[in-house]
């Protein structure tokens, strides 16, 4: 039996400023056209199951733009293998707070052959496929955790949950709110099942042989950079797809990698220790110059270290803010030097938090009111403390 397995779509995630022709958000427009992509590889792949492992949306409340796009997405996944079941799970960003508060997912069942699970575990068993699956969304993860355990009624018993993993980036330093939902690989009991599709990591990766995160389809988190990172460690570097998984004696995974509108590119970083304005400035021209196929509508952030203020004001920003036309995203990071302390002065010895990470590490921990997302105001707290930054540098 085939599987398709995917998960962290984010339907109508938006980043940056830049529109489409029809004044669409050009990210959102990425990831709709990166599911659009999924669906039609999926068509030609034929799976026997379609597994979406949470996150389809963004947002508990998406625009009708991006629940439209869901739904002739899903139908056209239908119309195309229309004895495919299809079982959609809930993942944080798409489930409600209060159970009480009904789930947009559920509006998708009206299209058939679609199973939709949001707030508590769930078994379905598909007899033609002699395939049991236990469903966990989010909240089931949350809150009293179910035993992660197949019935070992049918041939075929898949897990599909929606959940972190500890000791594994980025939890490995986990936050106390998010400490209570994290599961030690072993709960997974992965030699009971057959397969385990997860989601809510936006990086394909095994967790164990039978036990993968499928990965987002596009870069639809706060830190892309950190993706490019573990996707080089991954040896798949700048690619984003689904699994193909054939279930067996053993599962062989197939990993299958959209075409993305655009790539994310983390320029070789500079390390600015001694060097005067011009010399600086010539090192990120140098890397820009670098870029493969150049820099034009591609997401891109330069790093640079150990640079004091002073030598900062004085770098070309006019050719800076060049580059942030041509690219969609253009970020240079300046870091200051750390500062240095003597032991027994003024207050004890390391390093002192910036700002931003004071900000940050606070957002991180702050409770919040329930129709508050944690994760777009940490972004968005982010973006003001760059913008002004910026405004600082360039006075």
């Amino acid at each position: 039996m085939k599987l398709a397995h995917l998960a962290d779509i984010h339907l109508g995630f938006r980043q940056y400023y830049r529109q489409t022709p029809q004044g669409i958000n050009q990210r959102e427009a990425d990831v709709a056209g990166a599911f659009r992509a999924a669906v039609t590889d999926m068509a030609e792949a034929d799976p026997d199951l379609v597994v979406i492992a949470g996150d389809l949306f963004h947002s508990v409340r998406p625009t009708n733009l991006a629940i439209l796009h869901a739904f002739n997405q899903l139908r056209r996944l239908r119309d195309a293998l229309p004895e495919t079941p299809v079982v959609l799970v809930a993942g944080n960003h798409d489930t409600p707070r209060s159970v009480e508060t009904g789930s947009i997912l559920q509006l998708f069942e009206a299209v058939g052959g679609v199973h939709v699970v949001t707030h508590a575990t769930a078994h379905l068993t598909f007899e033609r496929l002699d395939t049991s699956l236990l469903c966990v969304p989010s909240s089931a993860v949350w809150g009293h955790r179910p035993s992660l355990l197949p019935e070992a009624t049918r041939g075929h018993n898949v897990l599909v949950i929606h959940a972190p993993v500890a000791g594994m980036e980025p939890w490995r330093d986990a936050v106390p709110e998010l400490a209570g939902s994290l599961l030690e690989p072993d709960e997974l009991h992965a030699d009971r099942w057959d397969y385990v599709a997860m989601g809510h990591y936006h990086v394909a990766h095994a967790v164990r042989k039978n036990a993968w995160y499928a990965g987002a389809l596009d870069y639809v988190s706060p830190n892309p950079w950190g993706e490019v990172a573990a996707e080089t460690r991954e040896g798949r570097s700048g690619q984003k797809g689904w699994l193909l998984v054939e279930l067996g004696r053993e599962a062989h995974v197939e990993f299958r990698p959209v075409p993305l509108a655009r790539r994310v590119i983390d320029l070789a970083p500079i390390h600015g220790a001694g060097q005067e304005p011009e010399a600086l400035d010539k090192e990120i021209t140098q890397r820009v110059a670098t870029v493969a196929g150049g820099i034009d509508d591609q997401i891109l952030r330069q790093l640079v270290y150990d640079v004091p203020r002073p030598i900062a004001r004085d770098l070309d920003y006019a050719r800076i803010r060049e580059y942030k036309t041509r690219a969609l995203h253009y970020q240079l990071d300046i870091r200051r030097p750390a500062p240095r302390r003597e032991i027994g002065v003024g207050g004890p010895a390391g390093k002192r938090q910036t700002l931003p990470e004071m900000l940050q590490a606070y957002l991180e921990r702050r409770p919040l009111d329930a129709a508050v997302e944690r994760q777009p105001l940490i972004q968005l707290a982010n973006r003001y403390m760059g913008e002004v930054e910026r405004e600082l540098l360039e006075e």
